[in-house]
């Protein structure tokens, strides 16, 4: 399967094309037993089991969290284009995936006692995104996941107020990542007691960052941990409060300093799984700056920065989505962000 060519999207944005290409990838993988990349613990010789055995829903993609977003990208596509031809596909798949079975099999290998920090926080966050989703569909799917998001909601409950330090990283660990994600469920549950828990956290980890440098990128990131921490905080803070702490954080943005942060990352092997995380910087990039500037005051000179900035990323790596299955099981739900970012939901 080709990729999008760079210039595919008009201006970046999602086409009923993009969306169609989308849908193929994603139904080719979240299916994918093998080959398969497992977060499991073996408390004896009986835990040696497949993944499906163990993930009755998310068993693809090669690797949990990459099959729960597989997932959140096809509900999201059916949702902004409901007419692409793979529509039908994609409801007969949710329809098989979310039964009350297969959901009481993912709650269940919770409950052992070393799955106490399974996907923490990387999938939580993730999770909770889909669930979200799945919240703004005339399905009963969301209702039949709930009480696996249920789960995790309370995991986030229980693990913050001992999370006295944030995990600054690009990669699954990062806490800003999983809450930025996480918030998008406590807003459409109307959990105002969890945004106000992300939000005290959030404060007390990141309020008094200045001046960031932006070491980055490491050489196998997926995220801007700069942006990413930015993008967090825009969330979960009000207006009022954010533009000053963004104007602090990064205070010569809109002249592209620190320059790491503008300039597309290089992608020497898309067959290495690690290197291959430097294209979903790209486009993690590129949402983050759209979503930024979409809360600028008008006229601020950063919004134009970060639109030219966010199109240059997209450039770099749309046209490798495909093609390599260490990418392709996940990159197109990055692109998704980057695509929709700044854009009203509906």
């Amino acid at each position: 399967m080709s990729s999008p060519s760079a210039s595919a999207p008009n201006s970046g944005r999602l086409t009923p094309e993009i969306a169609s290409q989308f849908a193929r990838i994603a139904l080719g993988h979240v299916t994918r037993e093998y080959p398969n990349k497992l977060d499991h613990v073996l408390e004896g010789p009986a835990d040696a089991r497949g993944p499906r055995d163990l993930h009755p829903i998310f068993y693809g993609s090669f690797d949990w969290h990459s099959c729960v977003h597989g997932y959140w990208l096809l509900a999201s596509l059916l949702r902004l284009e409901p007419s692409i031809p793979e529509a039908g596909a994609i409801r007969a798949l949710f329809d098989a995936a979310f039964t009350p079975q297969n959901v009481a099999g993912e709650v269940g290998y919770l409950k052992r006692a070393s799955s106490r920090g399974f996907e923490r926080p990387y999938g939580w966050g993730w999770l909770l995104k889909l669930q979200a989703e799945l919240m703004a569909h005339d399905a009963p799917w969301a209702a039949t996941h709930q009480p696996l998001a249920a789960v995790f909601a309370e995991r986030f409950r229980d693990f913050l107020p001992k999370a006295h330090y944030p995990i600054r990283t690009g990669v699954h660990s990062s806490t800003a990542f999983a809450l930025a994600l996480a918030q998008d469920y406590a807003a459409a549950a109307g959990d105002t007691a969890l945004t106000a828990l992300f939000a005290e956290k959030v404060r007390a980890w990141y309020l008094g960052d200045r001046d960031a440098q932006a070491w980055e990128p490491s050489g196998d990131e997926f995220l801007s941990a700069t942006l990413m921490e930015a993008e967090c905080l825009r969330r979960l803070l009000p207006p009022d409060e954010f533009a000053p702490w963004l104007a602090n954080f990064l205070p010569r943005a809109a002249r592209r300093e620190p320059a790491s942060l503008f300039t597309p990352a290089t992608v020497s092997d898309r067959s290495d799984g690690k290197i291959a995380h430097l294209d979903g910087l790209n486009f993690s990039r590129a949402w983050c700056w759209r979503e930024i500037a979409a809360t600028l005051p008008p006229g601020d000179p950063l919004a134009g920065v970060a639109e030219v900035t966010a199109r240059e990323h997209l450039a770099a790596s749309l046209p490798h989505v495909a093609g390599d299955y260490m990418g392709e099981h996940w990159l197109a739900s990055f692109v998704l962000l980057a695509l929709t970012a700044g854009e009203p939901v509906g």
